[in-house]
């Protein structure tokens, strides 16, 4: 794996103004994604997992431009790309695709499936159009459907299906890098597996990066080579795939991996159940975010804000008391 970085994000903040009265005055701000950083290198798989409202999917509207940072920067091979203009960032697009959590809202109903494939690569201007509608063609044989299927309407395809021309769509543009938003999470079991074999797969043959955000760690372990865990806007560890499964650091990590069902009855797991939910990530709380659910927080989580520190070779963790919690049988 190549060490210069193919994505580097600094200190990235995405806040959603909270408007009131008649004159819709903001009164205050949901900050979504405060303060974040990390960097993934070419032909990685990073994970960026966490419960829902932790900031995971706004993580990545943000790096794709779907919303506008409210702050911070994201370079993609070496160029920044937070503040270019829409003529600028075109060019970008073409090298970061995205995949939606929903793939029935995110295909146009009123499209057959080869222009929705086709779009992209005719406003970039990639090919004659007999050379797109080739290429629509075999990639729709790449993702496990044929070309009988270029003229129908997505409402005629399962969760699975779409799903698959939604990756279609993605790799038309020959992409270096996909955000995938939870691309499995809203598909039965079986059909899961096939679309996590075939998106290993795509990354072999097209040498592809992927950000793959997610709640199901037993996914994430799978299909990941590294792991991000955010929590309230914030990220509290990054670690190697099997490092973060064998020893994580973070109390909320392992609260995390300990809801992890284990295909193995005599292995013990010791079940680590958080109290209260999570807090408003409009007036999150002092010191450390997650001291208020923290089995094991002190003083000092209370009144001094943890910084994300590099605690072993390639792992880093924001917590005053790393590795205190286990999850493992006693």
């Amino acid at each position: 794996m190549n060490d210069t970085p193919l994505l580097q994000v600094q200190n990235l903040k995405q806040y959603f103004p909270i408007r009131a009265g008649v004159l819709r005055k903001i009164v205050d701000w949901v900050k979504a994604v405060d303060g974040v950083s990390f960097e993934v290198s070419p032909g990685e798989t990073l994970g960026v997992v966490g419960e829902s409202g932790c900031g995971k999917s706004t993580l990545g509207m943000s790096i794709m431009r779907l919303y506008e940072p409210t702050e911070g920067k994201v370079f993609f091979q070496g160029q920044e790309i937070s503040s270019l203009q829409s003529s600028q960032l075109k060019n970008i697009r073409r090298d970061i695709q995205m995949i939606f959590q929903d793939p029935f809202t995110s295909l146009d109903p009123r499209m057959h499936v080869g222009p929705i494939i086709e779009e992209g690569m005719k406003v970039h201007h990639l090919a004659s159009l007999p050379e797109i509608r080739r290429r629509a063609l075999d990639l729709l044989e790449k993702v496990g459907l044929g070309a009988e299927y270029f003229s129908r309407y997505p409402h005629e395809f399962s969760g699975g299906q779409r799903q698959r021309i939604g990756i279609a769509r993605a790799l038309a543009l020959s992409p270096r890098l996909i955000v995938a938003d939870e691309p499995v999470s809203s598909l039965d079991v079986s059909v899961r597996s096939q679309i996590l074999n075939l998106l290993k797969d795509l990354k072999k043959e097209y040498q592809l990066t992927y950000i793959f955000i997610s709640h199901d760690l037993a996914v994430v372990r799978q299909v990941c080579n590294r792991v991000m865990v955010m929590y309230l806007g914030k990220v509290v560890e990054i670690a190697e795939g099997e490092v973060f499964f064998s020893t994580p650091y973070h109390p909320y990590s392992v609260a995390l991996i300990s809801a992890v069902p284990v295909p193995d009855p005599d292995y013990e797991v010791k079940r680590i159940i958080l109290s209260g939910d999570v807090p408003s990530p409009i007036n999150p709380p002092e010191g450390c975010r997650f001291h208020t659910r923290c089995p094991v927080a002190q003083e000092i989580c209370q009144q001094v804000e943890p910084v994300l520190e590099q605690k072993e070779k390639n792992h880093w963790v924001a917590c005053h008391f790393p590795g205190s919690l286990s999850y493992k049988g006693q």
